[in-house]
């Protein structure tokens, strides 16, 4: 039986670069697999939403579904509206793909079409392994992700080779007893699952991909990204059962709700 596809695509503030994501929609090795697409726009103030409905409009048989969070969740709470969407409409797999026009839903295609990613729970784009393509990063920032990718691999014993690019393929039974919920609504949920993943031992598959920094804006102070790092390392070696099931947002939030303003299904 074929497998049903959702790719998901988080929006905040990519007015700019949300169509070109949506272009990589329509190309015929994506098309094969993928299914329905849901964009889910975390509460853009700029014209994010509009640059969506227009693309949608000029594409009406494209299978896409524009959601709206109905408050600002975080990129770790648009992720959860997104995992709870795949399993209550019994979506085998799920495509993480960032709306800021970062990667490259391709980079996939070799995987799904050898049918290797059915022999993981996850597989993760990785910037830093062998056969990826970097463009725009200071050597700076690839330093880091060097250093902390090392950090990650120690305290798991697993073999880390990215915290968290904007490609991701999950096999949605993996999530369906809902672990993800109590992780931070922030940036770090991805740093988050990768810990959980692990302690859950689950089957993890990193794969390079091609990575872009162009027209995006980032939002992350790398100092007090780095430090909380260090701190959830600290707390995941002190105890990994107690860390990935403690709850660790700021904001309580019972009922990830959200709204569908278009769809062309």
């Amino acid at each position: 039986m074929p497998k049903k596809f959702l790719i998901f695509i988080p929006a905040y503030n990519c007015e700019h670069q949300v169509p070109r994501v949506l272009d990589q929609l329509l190309d015929p090795k994506v098309q094969a697999f993928a299914g329905e697409c849901i964009v889910v726009n975390n509460r853009s103030t700029d014209g994010t939403e509009e640059a969506v409905k227009s693309w949608m409009a000029a594409h009406p048989d494209a299978p896409v579904r524009l959601l709206r969070n109905d408050e600002n969740y975080g990129l770790g709470g648009s992720h959860k509206v997104a995992f709870g969407y795949a399993i209550d409409h019994g979506y085998d797999y799920l495509v993480v793909l960032h709306g800021d026009d970062q990667g490259d839903v391709r980079d996939l295609c070799p995987l799904v079409e050898s049918g290797e990613y059915q022999n993981y729970d996850c597989c993760l784009g990785s910037r830093f392994m062998r056969g990826s393509r970097i463009k725009g990063y200071s050597a700076l920032r690839i330093f880091g992700n060097y250093g902390f990718n090392w950090l990650f691999s120690l305290v798991t014993l697993h073999k880390i080779t990215d915290l968290g690019s904007g490609l991701n393929l999950y096999r949605v039974a993996s999530l369906k007893n809902r672990y993800y919920l109590k992780f931070p609504d922030t940036l770090y949920f991805n740093d988050c699952m990768i810990l959980a993943q692990c302690h859950y031992k689950q089957k993890m598959l990193f794969f390079p991909i091609s990575w872009r920094e162009e027209d995006q804006v980032s939002n992350t102070k790398l100092t007090s990204f780095a430090m909380s790092l260090l701190r959830m390392c600290g707390q995941y070696l002190t105890g990994h059962k107690k860390f990935v099931e403690q709850e660790m947002r700021t904001k309580i939030i019972d009922d990830y709700s959200y709204q569908v303003v278009a769809s062309n299904l």
